[in-house]
Order: C-alpha cells, then structure tokens, then sequence
C-alpha cells in the first residue's frame, strides 16, 4: 500500500507539473536566419543563466564556459566530435617518461589587439589560476603540475610553477608524473592565456567589451545584462578563414518554456535544453531539430557536511538517497533519456565501469524499509521530523525536481522541506560559502574524458567541492590516482575512492545528464560528443529556401 501510495502521489504531482505548463498540440516554429545587412550571419543560442563572469580562470558554470570556449583558446583544442586537436599549439613533444611537454606555439596567432600570442602569456595565465589571490575555483586541475599544490596552499609564489618559457613560441611544462588526461586538462578555461598589460591595466574590468583582448576565434563585442552576450568574429584569428559564424549572440534565459517559445518565433537557433512538457511534441512535430546526446555529466543533490544536521550523519544522508526512485524522476519528470544514477562516474567515461551504490539492486520495498530504520535511528520520527531546506538556481525545470524530492522524503521519511530559489551568481555564492545550504541542486559536466574530473570534484581541496567534503582516505587514494600513468591498479584505486564516496554519501546522484538541444535545419556543423563542447567558428549558416516554413 505504501509503494502504491507512493507511486501516485509522485506521479500525480508530476502530471500537475507537466500539464501546467503543456501547449498546443502542434508546434510551429519560425525557420528564418538572421544575416545581417553585410553578409554577416548570426548563431544565437539559448545559455541558461547569465554567467557570473568572463575571467577565464574564475569561471566556473556551464555558460561561462560555453562562451569562453569562444574568446580563448587553450593550447589544446577540440574537434566537432570531442577529439583532441593542436590548438594554440601546433605540436607538442612528451618526453619518454611522460612528465615533461613541450609545446610549440603557433607563430601566427594573434591577440584580438593585435599583439603576438606568446609562450609567456600561457605562462602568465597558468600562474594566475594557482595563484591563491586570484581565488580561482578550478586551481587544484592543475596539481598535476610542478610546485602547483604548494602554491595553491600558499607555500610558494606562483613564480615557482613548473612551467618554463623557452623563447617566445616554447612553453614546457613539467608535471609530478604521468598524467593520462593533461592534454584534455588544457582545453578547459582555466588553462586558457591571458594578456598581462590588459589585466594589470583595468583590473577586473578588463573582461568588459571595451576592454577585453582575446585570442580566440571570437571578440566580446557587447554585453548587455539580461538581453544578450554578442561575439564577433576575430579577423586576426590565425585560422579565421574556416570561421563559419560571423556573429554570435548567447541569450540568458532560464526559463526553458520562454527559450522554446523564442525558438519558435524565429529568435533562437540553438536552445540550452527542452522542457519537459513539450517533449512528445517535439517528437512528433520537429524530431530533426532535436539532438539528444549522452553527455559526461551527472545531475546531483550536495549535502553540506560542515554543518547539522548533516555534519557527522553519513546515516542519515544515506536514509535520504535510498529515499529517492531514481526510476520515476528519469521516467515521468526529466523523461530525456537521462540514465538513473546509482554511481558518481558517468558509465560513458571511457572504458571506466566503477562501483554502484550497494542497494541499486534491491527492491523498492527493502529500500525504502531500510531507509527509514537509518531516519529513525538517526533520531527523526512522525513526531520528531527532519527539517531541510533544498536551495536551487532559478530554473523550472529544478524547481519541479525539487519539488518532487521534496514529496519523495516527505512520504517515505516524513521530512519537511523548505525550497529555496536563487537567483545564479547568489546561489553560487551560497554554495561556496556553505554558511547558509543544507541541500543544493548542482550538476557536474566533466572537463575530460577520464574518472579523474568527477572523483577531484570531491577532495578536500577542490575549490567547487560545494558540500565540504574532506575524508583523509579519499583525499589519499586521489594522490595515489594523481601519480599513476594508468592501467590495472590505477583502475583499482579509482574504485575504491568512489566507493567510499557512496559510502559517505556527501552527495546524492540523481541521473546521469543526456544533452537535449533544439537546433534550427540551417545551421550546420553540429556533431554531438559526451563533453558537450562546442566551439561555434565549426559552425555555419545556410540560407533558406523561400518556401521553407
């Protein structure tokens, strides 16, 4: 009777919440590029929320990164697929024992300005990340470098980092050991140059268009808080001749039902996701237009453990997790293709198949009777109840995913939940902090294509790792993974550091993300790949015939 009583009232809420937002029963949608007077065609592309910055090495959302991926470029670069291709590097050279890359810098790249890209604005960019005064929340990627963890602790000047400009298009870098995912590492954003005299000469305004100098395919042209981030293209781009787009605009919408109604009306080629509710219309009307791609990510709850009632009760969030049906969130609320998660690291993650929470397999029933012997041991009752607050970013689609767990608790445990919206730059400050969450919707996309990028979220020393998770046996078994080139036994310790994650319990993995875009038939180029990395200048606008709707 429970599990029935259950299943109905989810279910039923999840109906509430789709048919609240439901539409039409056809789906018309406007297929019009914008070309501007010039010849120039324009990309514009849904980005969720405004980023809370443009400093490469500060950023830490989703679309921060989208658009920095535009601006900069890393020595390392990727293909449409998510293949590893010289970037700001033409070549590099790994010594035999693989701790040591030289990298040869392109002779022709160009700062936006017009200065040469040189081997010591990498430097200088890659200092800056681990330099503690800058407070970048991606500093421990790079522990793998030289002196870098020293540094970050604030043991030695960001001088001392095991980088060495060899002349003006040489870099080295020299890393503590072998490090299989250093060259994916250096696509990502806090690896990316920058322009000293610019930084030094308007401090952190120098990310404002007037002011920003990049290297990348794209200039910051104009930012207009709550319309729009506009790109133009960067005619001193060393490969600017295969630059597809000549303008793109990326548009903070966070509501997803506003963003596909703009897609509609012709004023969005490319969506940051789909609802929910239109998703069997989109299917049925425009199934061409939606791309579903499995991506390296993982939606998840973090539980602030620096702090009751959270601190000191790995029961208690083990009670919580085993609480949820993973099943019916995937099936009747995100109903994406996203995979229940029952582990940290995405399956997708290369060849890596790491361990499952140990009551995956168990029936529903068992599960749920388990978990509220663990409620009531931890001292909580119908009398006595648990009260938890579940903070989330400003998005409908978390706020029904909120509003889901928040049931699933109530019926199972008997939990009080409050939800907490915030708008993205406090929510992100909230998190950091840790003064005010108890519970907080986060997602992670890897930065590279190995278990590494999830399991570091997790150490003691991460700057992202929002939950205040610090067990000396994981932080242990990171080091030793740190020092491995790969195989067998690395294998063997990334199990284990993922199965005491599970067993602690410091975060609740609900899905594994599936990538859901609506992109317009004339814009060309896109190929889906499991970081969900896309770099616009591979894309490009055809014309529409006439008669095209």
């Amino acid at each position: 009777m429970r599990k029935t009583g259950l299943c109905f009232l989810v279910v039923a809420l999840a109906a509430a919440l789709l048919s609240a937002c439901s539409g039409p029963g056809d789906l018309p949608v406007k297929l019009q590029p914008q070309i501007l007077k010039d010849g120039t065609t324009v990309l514009r592309k849904g980005n969720g929320a405004e980023p809370e910055t443009l400093d490469p090495h500060r950023a830490q959302s989703v679309g921060a990164s989208n658009i920095l991926r535009d601006l900069y470029e890393g020595l390392v670069s990727k293909a449409p697929n998510g293949d590893l291709e010289p970037g700001g590097a033409s070549a590099w050279e790994i010594s035999e024992d693989r701790t040591t890359y030289t990298f040869n810098l392109r002779k022709d790249a160009m700062w936006s300005n017009g200065e040469p890209v040189t081997a010591q604005d990498y430097a200088y960019g890659l200092r800056r990340v681990v330099a503690p005064a800058t407070g970048s929340p991606y500093a421990q990627v790079l522990a793998p470098v030289v002196n870098a963890s020293a540094i970050i602790q604030g043991d030695l000047p960001p001088s001392s980092l095991g980088v060495e400009v060899l002349d003006k298009h040489r870099l080295r870098i020299q890393l503590n050991s072998p490090t299989p995912y250093f060259l994916g590492l250096l696509t990502h954003s806090s690896t990316y140059p920058a322009y000293r005299e610019n930084i030094e000469s308007h401090g952190d305004s120098f990310t404002l268009a007037e002011n920003s100098v990049t290297n990348g395919a794209y200039v910051l042209s104009e930012w207009v808080v709550g319309s729009h981030i506009r790109l133009k293209r960067n005619r001193l781009y060393w490969d600017d001749e295969h630059t597809g787009v000549g303008q793109v605009d990326y548009l903070p919408i966070t509501d997803v039902s506003s963003e596909l109604k703009r897609y509609q009306a012709g004023e969005i080629d490319w969506t940051s996701s789909v609802p929910v509710p239109q998703l069997d219309q989109i299917r049925e009307h425009i199934p061409e237009q939606l791309k579903t791609v499995p991506t390296l990510g993982v939606y998840y709850y973090g539980l602030n453990v620096t702090k009751p009632p959270l601190a000191d009760a790995p029961e208690l969030r083990r009670a919580l997790s085993m609480a949820l049906d993973r099943e019916i969130i995937t099936e009747k609320i995100t109903r994406g293709g996203e995979i229940p998660a029952y582990s940290w690291v995405p399956g997708v993650v290369g060849d890596y198949q790491g361990p499952r929470m140990d009551f995956a397999n168990w029936p529903r029933e068992k599960r749920l009777a388990e978990a509220k012997r663990l409620y009531q041991a931890a001292g909580y009752s119908e009398n006595k109840p648990l009260h938890l607050e579940i903070r989330y970013n400003t998005s409908e689609s978390h706020k029904k995913l909120a509003s889901v767990v928040a049931n699933m608790w109530k019926v199972n445990l008997g939990v009080d939940t409050e939800l907490i919206n915030e708008e993205w730059k406090v929510f992100l400050q909230n998190v950091r902090s840790k003064q005010l969450t108890q519970v907080y919707r986060a997602g992670w996309i890897g930065d590279y294509n190995d278990p590494n990028t999830f399991l570091e979220l997790m150490g003691s020393r991460f700057g992202l790792n929002g939950a205040g998770y610090k067990n000396p046996e994981y932080d242990a078994l990171l080091e030793q993974i740190a020092v491995l080139p790969g195989g067998d036994k690395r294998q063997a310790l990334m199990h284990q550091a993922e199965a005491i994650l599970l067993r602690d319990q410091p975060v609740i993995p609900l899905y594994f993300y599936t990538s859901k875009n609506l992109i317009k038939p004339y814009v060309k180029g896109f190929e889906g790949n499991v970081l969900g990395h896309y770099y616009s200048k591979d894309i490009s606008i055809e014309p529409v015939p006439q008669d095209a709707k």
